[in-house]
C-alpha cells in the first residue's frame, strides 16, 4: 500500500526560491509542450494528408533538450525530473482530453496552482533544510 503525506514546509529564503526555480521549469515545459502539441493538432486537421505524428512525453523530452535548454540555462538548475514529469502530466492531459473524460489542457499561469513532481528521494537534513 502507497501512502502520501501532506506536510507544511516552513521555508528559508535560498530554500523558497530554489523551490519557486522547479515549479518555474514545470510550468515553462507545460506551457512549451503545450503550444508544440497544440500546433501540431491545428497542421494535422489543416493538412489531413500530411498528418504529423502525435508526440509522447518522450518524444517532447527529447525535443525539449534538443531546442529549448540551449535557450534557457536555467533549465539546468534544477532537477532533470522537474520537466520531465510536466510533459508525462501534459501527455495524460491530452490523453484524458481524446478520451473525452476532461476538456482541452490550459496554459499556465506564473503564481496560480504552481507545482511540480520529483523523483527519488527527499532527505531532510537539520531541522529546517531540505
Amino acid at each position: 500500500m502507497l501512502l502520501g503525506f501532506k506536510t507544511e514546509l516552513k521555508l528559508n529564503d535560498h530554500s523558497r526560491t530554489e523551490l519557486l526555480k522547479h515549479c518555474g521549469v514545470a510550468r515553462h515545459a507545460w506551457n512549451w509542450g503545450l503550444g508544440l502539441t497544440k500546433q501540431i493538432l491545428d497542421w494535422n486537421q489543416a493538412n489531413p494528408k500530411e498528418k504529423i505524428k502525435f508526440p509522447t512525453a518522450i518524444d517532447l523530452h527529447k525535443w525539449l533538450v534538443a531546442l529549448v535548454k540551449p535557450e534557457c540555462p536555467w533549465y539546468y538548475e534544477c532537477s532533470k525530473s522537474t520537466p520531465q514529469f510536466a510533459l508525462r502530466a501534459l501527455r495524460l492531459a491530452w490523453k484524458d482530453c481524446f478520451e473525452k473524460k476532461k476538456g482541452v489542457p490550459q496554459f499556465k499561469k506564473k503564481g496560480h496552482d504552481d507545482n511540480f513532481t520529483l523523483e527519488g528521494t527527499v532527505k531532510i537534513v537539520g531541522s529546517r533544510s531540505i
